[in-house]
């Protein structure tokens, strides 16, 4: 099974680039964030033969995608958590996983809301873990979850995304959601494993960056990875694609 997420920064600047990765990938499950568009918006190009593509964007913000693969899973039905208020959520449920592309307010204009919706979101994964389904929550988390998910040179200890509370609110997501981050747990020293670069001074091409995309999945699932990279040379969105691959 291979989970993908992406931030693609505005799905339609990305019309070429999306079709040409999952052509190349060919991931299962396909979560995006920030698509930025309207459902009548979203190029042709993008609604991928062979998946059933849900878009969810209310314009020239926000908006999240969830793409499942035929082979993966047919009449797949998409529901919003009823916290989803700036189209930021969006599952599917498969058998007894439900898989989740979430995108996480930044916070730089409202902090208060960003952590209302984690909040609402450790509830939404402690609330699945509760009723015994497995859990695939993947996007946008906005917030690099210790020094060692920023570059030394990016490292600005009252810099939101790198605050306390936010930090201590994503491990609790964690831990109340029984969810192992994919990523981590398989770069465990890697301290160049970022996802997330600043779009100036060739920061990508220098690595200098935050690590903000996640694969977080139940703990039974995630002893099956076997890979997660960040795909730092795919795209021009400021996001790169975590790809995650289960045995």
């Amino acid at each position: 099974m291979k989970v993908a997420t992406w931030n693609v920064n505005g799905i339609r600047a990305r019309h070429e680039q999306f079709p040409q990765w999952v052509s190349s990938e060919k991931p299962d499950v396909i979560c995006l964030q920030e698509i930025k568009a309207k459902l009548e918006q979203i190029p042709q190009s993008c609604s991928i033969e062979g998946y059933t593509c849900y878009w969810h964007g209310a314009g020239g913000y926000s908006g999240v995608g969830l793409h499942i693969r035929s082979g993966f899973a047919a009449n797949v039905a998409f529901q919003h958590p009823d916290f989803d208020h700036e189209t930021r959520i969006v599952e599917a449920q498969i058998e007894d996983t439900v898989f989740t592309s979430v995108y996480v307010p930044n916070g730089g204009k409202d902090f208060d809301a960003k952590i209302a919706f984690l909040h609402s979101l450790i509830g939404y994964a402690a609330g699945l873990r509760a009723r015994g389904l497995n859990l695939v929550l993947c996007g946008d988390m906005n917030i690099a979850r210790g020094d060692m998910d920023v570059h030394p040179k990016e490292r600005k200890p009252r810099a939101i995304g790198q605050l306390p509370e936010e930090r201590e609110l994503l491990e609790r997501l964690l831990g109340e959601g029984g969810l192992t981050d994919v990523g981590r747990m398989l770069h465990p020293d890697d301290d160049g494993y970022f996802s997330w670069w600043p779009p100036w001074r060739n920061m990508r091409e220098r690595n200098i960056g935050w690590r903000l995309d996640y694969v977080l999945a139940s703990e039974a699932l995630a002893k099956r990875a076997v890979s997660c990279p960040s795909q730092r040379e795919v795209g021009t969105s400021d996001h790169a694609p975590v790809v995650a691959t289960f045995a």
